[in-house]
């Protein structure tokens, strides 16, 4: 097979007319040679971390959607379905994956359960993650977001790191606002990565001492504008990744998107593509070609380099995406789940107080972050409530699996004027988390949930409706298409009842990740992220 187009050899910072052949999923010679084809060819795009299960998709599925982007791997984290069902989980996304032409390079779980300060479907300690780095279809350490662990050296957490060097697979990082001695000490551990950096000076400081910054741009949290002005003096040492990509953002566009706007912003487009397709490859040593003689067959084929708009995805020299359409067909899977809750009572989610002040999480657009804020409190019969007119709302997290007592929290800023949205999309450990404007909405909003073993929802004056995940309780057995549009109709939903946020379930399912600073609700209570303690709703 022969293909014709512009090339873009990316090493040698040259665009040339050209012929590339084609053999067994191989390239075997690429000529230089006149002809007025005017398409550009250039090696297919890699998110150098995601978490696919964000996608609400299973493997399979998202490939479909992903190739339409030009996209052909992933360095892909399954953190959140081992937090849900262990090894057994991280399994169910290799062999998924596997049913489709698309490079998934899966790591192996580093934090499962992500903290002892709330309730997980599964622990793998480091005899789990030596079995899981023994699998060469493992190809690195997931990020190691217990980053207290390995500067306190930790026994566990440093076993992990060892295995990891053990099997020479690199050690993906997680260290939001971590500097000076701290950062260094981490780095020092054996970790080479991190995708949390927020600002300009965190990411310089990271990448002077040796780290490779990866710029994220996912549904919610979105450090491109922070970051893209480091690229034109460190792009050797930089990757784009969208670590959390809700479907109806992917069903618009993926890495191709971080491409384009680099280079509207007037970077070196060498320098851009280095980062969306050689770097991750050379970092992980990933099985996926780079558009030399002797590669896989890995590429794409693209309108122009201003926008990137994809007309064609090859990847093992087999065409998976042409003239609008995804050429890769479904597969067939078996459902997992891990649902063992039963139904609540509006009286679960009352919180008696008499305390005149409530610490409040205040969420922060297209940021993980939070603050911490005081506010006054509004009790209404001896019970908190939210407070609709300030924007101060109760919140929840439901164990979901094991009937335990909901914990209670107060959130500002998801502006929600009726109602209740629910997700069990709930990082990390997956477990129901609501926001609404009463008790019973919450409650309609949590058993909504329950009854359909998982999935996100909204509860309006006027409607419910359910977006169900059945598998694992986070993702789809629907296909991407069908799944994006739900999810759309539902996000605009949330903001038809008042949310302001750009995108208010991703948000929400945040609300629980306690390791990310400062203030969180897990299923056991309000959570500190900065002292890494519980802390009290109530100031009396």
């Amino acid at each position: 097979m022969k293909l014709k187009g512009r090339i873009v050899d990316i090493p040698n910072k040259r665009i040339y007319p050209g012929e590339i052949t084609l053999a067994n999923g191989t390239i075997t010679s690429i000529e230089e040679k006149e002809h007025d084809v005017h398409h550009y060819i250039l090696p297919g795009f890699v998110d150098a971390h995601i978490h696919i299960e964000s996608s609400m998709l299973v493997p399979s599925e998202f490939a479909r959607l992903a190739v339409t982007h030009g996209t052909v791997a992933t360095v892909s984290d399954p953190h959140e379905i081992a937090n849900v069902l262990g090894i057994e989980g991280v399994e169910f996304m290799i062999e998924n994956g596997k049913k489709v032409p698309f490079k998934f390079n899966f790591g192996a779980p580093s934090c499962v359960p992500a903290t002892n300060f709330e309730s997980a479907g599964a622990i793998i300690d480091s005899d789990g993650i030596k079995k899981l780095l023994e699998n060469p279809d493992i190809k690195y350490l997931a990020e190691m977001m217990n980053y207290p662990g390995v500067l306190f050296d930790d026994d566990e957490v440093m076993k992990k790191i060892a295995w990891a060097k053990h099997y020479n697979k690199p050690v993906d990082g997680h260290a939001p606002g971590l500097r000076g001695k701290d950062i260094t000490t981490y780095i020092n551990a054996g970790i080479s990565t991190d995708h949390e950096c927020f600002t300009y000076e965190e990411g310089l400081e990271k990448l002077q001492k040796g780290m490779k910054v990866l710029i994220r741009e996912g549904s919610a949290a979105k450090n491109f504008e922070a970051l893209a002005d480091l690229i034109p003096e460190h792009f050797e040492h930089m990757m784009f990744c969208s670590d959390d990509k809700h479907p109806d953002d992917l069903l618009l566009h993926h890495i191709n998107n971080l491409c384009a706007r680099a280079v509207a912003k007037g970077m070196d487009v060498f320098q851009v593509l280095q980062m969306a397709c050689f770097n991750p490859v050379k970092h992980y040593k990933l099985d996926v070609g780079l558009l030399q003689v002797g590669d896989a067959a890995d590429f794409i084929v693209v309108e122009d380099l201003k926008h990137f708009k994809t007309l064609q995805t090859y990847i093992d020299g087999e065409l998976v995406f042409d003239n609008d359409k995804s050429l890769i067909q479904p597969a067939t899977f078996k459902n997992l789940n891990h649902f063992n809750t039963d139904k609540k009572k509006v009286s679960d989610f009352k919180m008696t107080s008499s305390a005149t002040q409530i610490r409040v999480i205040e969420a922060l657009e297209g940021q993980l972050v939070t603050n911490e804020m005081i506010a006054d409190s509004l009790i209404e019969d001896g019970n908190l409530v939210s407070n609709v007119k300030e924007d101060i709302l109760k919140m929840t997290v439901v164990n979901r699996y094991n009937n335990d007592q909901p914990s209670i929290a107060f959130i500002k800023n998801f502006g929600i004027k009726e109602g209740a949205i629910a997700s069990s999309v709930g990082h990390d450990s997956h477990n129901i988390i609501a926001v609404g404007v009463s008790d019973e909405m919450i409650c309609k909003a949590v058993n909504l949930l329950i009854d359909n073993k998982g999935g996100i929802c909204a509860i309006s004056n006027s409607e419910e409706t359910v977006v169900p995940l059945p598998v694992a309780g986070i993702m789809s057995d629907q296909d991407g298409q069908t799944i994006g549009k739900q999810y759309a109709e539902l996000d605009n939903m949330a903001k038809q009842m008042g949310s302001t946020l750009h995108a208010p379930y991703m948000t929400l399912s945040f609300m629980a990740l306690l390791v990310i600073p400062s203030l969180k609700l897990s299923d056991k209570g309000l959570f500190d992220g900065n002292k890494f303690q519980f802390s009290a709703v109530e100031i009396n």
